[in-house]
């Protein structure tokens, strides 16, 4: 069986480190490279990629190849792109082709078998906090995608769910497939948890928040929710506050609002911006929490999650979508909406070190459920699946 697997979004030069789709793409590829090695894989990089960074890819049934024409394509008419796109896909053969996200677009022109992996509905079911060009861009390509699928994965029922909803998939056509967990989580960081905390300047005991700095992520009522945690403390402790609110991400769409609003509800000296935090990091940062909060209106998947678990840090995040499932009864849930619900599940969280005690005893055990393995393992059985079809077209 010879696979082709779209890995445009790992070592993106216009993207930077992989995150989400590129994380996914990654840990796929290298634990389907890990238990297969009788197929043969193509795996297809953005042409500015440079060929050293794809060096550990490299094995005896592995062809990288690159897509050649990427650099121009803002020169062409979609056409001729859709065309070059079919040419480069065809010439290898391929008796599967996955795209790894339903926003990497496959040339409808290519006549092979495809699996496309979904991973976000947002577009279809919080559209007002996208931009209007990410939503109509996101909700064409979601279609082109689903149409053109020959298989279906979904990263959560909810994604599954939300596939029949929208877009009218057939519940045949699609498989849940969850994603799972960087084992580095599990283990003990070999960088200094003190000099973490001084890099990012943080002085307090904290709160974190992991994702992109947008709308979607319910940023503006998390920060009500933290004013209104430390009016509480405050009045409780006879003026003292010794909390911090750590937002760990880069900054998304309409991010550069947050800063008044933190200044018009009294926190300039409470929140702390860390941009992008590198891989190494998070594990430190995750630990040294107090807790974790995911206030998000929607989550395909919702991987910080499963982080925070796996670093023994409890978790407060929202009922919605595909967190349910995900976090099982291992996290603290909140209505995303209300920021009085929030702001009180500060409180409790941070006067019960019990409580919190027992919500990392059940993260850990849930999240022994996502292996990245069993991922590689379920989809190989979808590309045998279209594989075996293709052979009896």
């Amino acid at each position: 069986m010879r696979i082709g697997i779209d890995a445009r979004s790992i070592l993106n030069p216009e993207k930077g480190d992989a995150i989400g789709v590129g994380h996914y793409t990654y840990q796929l590829i290298r634990h389907l490279l890990k238990i297969d090695k009788e197929n043969e894989y193509v795996i297809f990089f953005d042409f500015r990629v440079r060929e050293k960074d794809v060096k550990k890819f490299a094995q005896p049934n592995v062809k990288i190849k690159f897509y050649p024409f990427s650099d121009y394509k803002k020169y062409l008419p979609g056409a001729y792109s859709e065309i070059l796109g079919t040419a480069t896909l065809q010439k290898e053969k391929l008796d599967v082709l996955h795209s790894t996200s339903s926003f990497n677009r496959i040339p409808m022109s290519y006549g092979g078998k495809v699996a496309v992996t979904f991973h976000d509905m947002s577009m279809f079911n919080i559209p007002e906090y996208l931009s209007a060009m990410k939503r109509t861009r996101n909700k064409a390509i979601a279609r082109l995608m689903a149409k053109k699928a020959d298989k279906i994965i979904a990263v959560s029922n909810s994604i599954q769910a939300d596939l029949q909803k929208f877009l009218n998939v057939s519940l045949e056509k699609i498989d849940v497939i969850y994603s799972g967990l960087d084992h580095r989580f599990f283990d003990e960081s070999e960088i200094d948890a003190g000099k973490i905390l001084v890099k990012y300047d943080i002085t307090k005991k904290y709160i974190l928040f992991l994702g992109t700095l947008e709308p979607s992520k319910n940023i503006a009522r998390l920060l009500e929710s933290f004013a209104k945690f430390k009016f509480t403390q405050k009045k409780k402790s006879g003026g003292k506050f010794e909390y911090q609110l750590v937002l760990a991400g880069k900054r998304g769409w309409l991010a550069q609002e947050y800063q008044q609003i933190i200044k018009d509800l009294g926190l300039s000296k409470d929140v702390v911006f860390t941009g992008y935090v590198i891989g190494d990091e998070l594990v430190p940062l995750f630990k040294g929490a107090e807790f974790f909060v995911m206030p998000s209106l929607y989550e395909g998947f919702g991987m910080t999650v499963l982080e925070a678990f796996a670093t023994k840090t409890p978790a407060i995040i929202s009922q919605v979508a595909s967190l349910p499932e995900l976090a099982g009864e291992a996290a603290y849930y909140i209505n995303p909406l209300d920021t009085v619900e929030m702001a009180k599940a500060f409180e409790e969280f941070s006067s019960n070190t019990e409580l919190r005690r027992e919500y990392v005893a059940r993260g850990t055990e849930q999240v022994k459920k996502f292996d990245w393995e069993k991922t590689a393992r379920e989809t190989l059985e979808v590309y045998k699946q279209l594989a075996e079809k293709n052979k009896n077209v």
